[in-house]
């Protein structure tokens, strides 16, 4: 019986982690795959290379068309979308007021004036490349 045990115990230690590792991979694709079927007109996505867009249309079984830009419609495998993304809303603190100005500070030129003549040194004037 003690023989017996060593051995069980060692294939005991390797199969749990693949056992839950394969329960792991298998959720992930039927989520993937549920993500895949509800897609429709109208949702924001991104493809697995990062692509944002909309989709346009998603009546084909193995293809779905996005729309990158205004007008712009390419399409694309379904596999290829990795996510639906939630519109952006802008809140008010986002957006800036055109009501608010920002001054910038004024710098005074007295202080150049002054190093210039401890210095006893000229600022020149900055060269101007490619003109002939």
């Amino acid at each position: 019986m003690n023989q017996l045990l060593l051995p069980l115990l060692l294939m005991l230690v390797v199969a749990i982690p693949l056992v839950m590792g394969t329960r792991k991979q298998k959720k992930a694709a039927a989520k993937q795959q549920e993500l895949l079927s509800s897609l429709a007109p109208g949702d924001r996505v991104m493809t697995t290379s990062g692509l944002y867009a909309s989709v346009a249309d998603a009546t084909a079984d193995t293809t779905i068309d996005l729309e990158i830009a205004p007008g712009v419609v390419t399409t694309w495998l379904r596999q290829a979308v990795r996510e639906k993304i939630e519109p952006v809303v802008e809140t008010d603190e986002d957006t800036l007021d055109t009501d608010e100005v920002v001054e910038e500070p004024v710098i005074e030129s007295k202080d150049e004036e002054r190093v210039e003549e401890k210095s006893g040194a000229q600022i020149a004037p900055p060269l101007e490349h490619g003109k002939k």
